[in-house]
């Protein structure tokens, strides 16, 4: 649940206690909560009206004032209905604590529900889940500090009762948000130095968004973790590059590569830089490994490659070009223009890369070759 909606769920619960703190300075305890009561019901209807649902957190507000307004009658004491923002903060802290000790990111789930559209990557979770173990230890506090506030109200005949009350009333209202603050203002700064530091240590190194399998940038990390986590999909573009004759370039990776060193691949393949637009990436890599500029290109498909090491989302083109060109040594070893036939032949005997093999069937399917 984001941010914002658990606040405002948080403040829901609260209003009705609001309207019985001040009922119970003018009214006897059964009308204190019949009004506190009312409030809830009415908020449950306005809900309905407006959004055309039951809010489940209303209902159970509605439930807890019943149940615990009964409570508090039979025994005439106020103590057992003061209790009630403890008990729903405690749904919360047991929906934290399901999120950050188990497998189950149970909380984060749910707020996708309010957050309509959002997609969350494997970091934005990790992050979450970080800043949630303090929400969780403190909030718990909380409860405990909630109860021992409440029971410490007492007896309303007995001196004191006012001002112990309102000591009840700024433990369960006030002080949550000066603890929630706290550790906003905690998990901000401590975020900020691991930040620093972070950027520090990758400084010199290439940085590649992060995105959702639809393309949506997530977030961004640098080249050494997106080569050793498959979890950190990011960008890369692809160019198979035909002549006149209807030939397909092939490139011939160095033997220096880290991934399939030694086999003939795609004709253009490259990262896409963070913040770095597709056409951008595209011109960039045909005239880094290619030596020429702009050549028509036409988008053909986008797909997930994975392995081991790494996971990319495939942004592919065809251009065509009769060469001649010029690349890098240091990652091309070798290219050549490869009869489609010549091609068919040697699929599967370890000459190509896996990658390269499988756009060669998706090459078929389009009807491309």
């Amino acid at each position: 649940m984001d941010r914002k909606t658990l606040l405002k769920n948080l403040a829901s619960g609260f209003l009705p206690l609001i309207v019985f703190i001040i009922a119970d300075e003018i009214f006897s305890l059964m009308v204190s909560l019949f009004i506190a009561l009312g409030v809830s019901l009415f908020y449950l209807l306005f809900i309905y009206i407006r959004e055309r649902r039951l809010d489940k957190f209303s209902l159970l507000d509605v439930a807890l004032i019943l149940a615990l307004g009964t409570v508090s009658l039979l025994f005439d004491s106020p103590v057992f209905i003061l209790v009630k923002p403890a008990i729903i903060e405690l749904i919360f802290v047991i929906l934290i604590g399901v999120t950050i000790f188990t497998k189950n990111p149970l909380l984060i789930q749910m707020s996708q529900r309010y957050m309509k559209g959002a997609e969350l990557g494997d970091q934005q979770v990790y992050l979450m889940r970080r800043m949630l173990h303090g929400m969780f230890w403190l909030m718990l506090l909380h409860v405990v500090l909630i109860v021992v506030a409440a029971i410490y109200v007492g007896d309303q005949e007995t001196l004191g009762y006012r001002q112990r009350k309102e000591i009840w009333a700024f433990v369960s209202g006030g002080l949550l948000y000066i603890f929630i603050g706290a550790v906003f203002v905690w998990q901000f700064v401590k975020g900020k130095v691991h930040q620093r530091e972070f950027r520090r240590q990758f400084k010199d190194d290439e940085w590649f968004d992060i995105v959702t399998p639809q393309g949506k940038v997530v977030g961004k990390a640098p080249r050494s973790l997106c080569h050793g986590n498959p979890n950190l999909l990011h960008p890369v573009v692809h160019v198979h590059v035909f002549n006149s004759k209807g030939e397909l370039w092939l490139q011939k990776r160095a033997a220096t590569k880290e991934i399939e060193p030694g086999k003939w691949g795609t004709s253009v393949g490259g990262h896409v830089a963070s913040g770095e637009k597709i056409s951008d990436a595209l011109l960039r890599e045909v005239k880094e490994e290619l030596g020429v500029d702009m050549m028509p290109n036409e988008p053909l498909y986008n797909y997930i490659m994975r392995n081991d090491i790494e996971s990319e989302l495939v942004y592919t083109f065809r251009g065509i070009h009769n060469g001649p060109f010029k690349w890098p040594a240091d990652e091309i070893q070798e290219g050549k223009f490869w009869h489609i036939r010549e091609i068919r032949k040697n699929l599967g005997k370890g000459v190509f890369t896996p990658n390269f093999e499988q756009e060669f069937g998706f090459l078929e399917k389009l009807h491309v070759i």
